[in-house]
């Protein structure tokens, strides 16, 4: 037997129930709307951080893998290289080929 997911509104209660319950019944799933809505939104930015610390451990994990050109002293070169981060500037624009480098942009108060 299955059973339906949705949960069917209190149909007798809504018919019997005077306005100060109603309200009160309002008031009760608007509170639990909202605590639902905070819980989701917490969960949704654990799930944002802990991915995205996961590509990045993913990204240098990658680029320590990759064979490494440095000709710096031998006790330097034998420890393992960590690629630039992709947010450093220096290496903003060979992550990006194609992309014209752009000049910073001014604040608004610098802008006159």
């Amino acid at each position: 037997m299955i059973s339906d997911p949705r949960p069917q509104p209190p149909w007798d209660f809504f018919h019997d129930a005077s306005i100060a319950s109603l309200q009160s019944f309002e008031l009760s799933r608007l509170n639990n709307a909202a605590n639902l809505r905070r819980q989701i939104a917490a969960l949704l930015d654990q799930w944002v951080n802990d991915n995205s610390e996961a590509l990045l451990a993913r990204w240098i994990r990658e680029q320590r893998a990759l064979p490494s050109h440095h000709s710096g002293p031998p006790e330097v070169a034998a420890t393992p290289q960590q690629g630039v981060l992709p947010l450093d500037r220096a290496a903003t624009p060979s992550l990006l080929p194609g992309r014209a480098e752009c000049s910073p942009k001014l604040a608004r108060s610098q802008r006159r």
